[in-house]
């Protein structure tokens, strides 16, 4: 992996007490890990956004697999 040096300010506060719950691990790997969170919250809340347009249809409205309400029901009882 390629990697870019990075120069900023950041909380001091916020730094303090993220070396000190890992105290092991250097600030680059620090940001790293910070970083790849941000990435996979948006990534989550991407998901989220794509499943609303569930959430505008009823479960018992029908489509050309049937209905969701129907086929809840029968997983259930499985």
């Amino acid at each position: 992996m390629a990697r870019v040096r990075v120069s900023t300010t950041v909380d001091e506060d916020l730094l303090a007490k993220v070396r000190s719950t890992h105290p092991e691990l250097p600030d680059s790997v620090l940001l790293d890990q910070a970083l790849g969170a941000l990435l996979a919250r948006r990534r989550t809340a991407e998901i989220d956004e794509s499943y609303e347009a569930y959430d505008s249809l009823p479960l018992d409205a029908a489509d050309e697999w049937g209905d969701l309400a129907s086929f809840r029901s029968a997983a259930g009882r499985s």
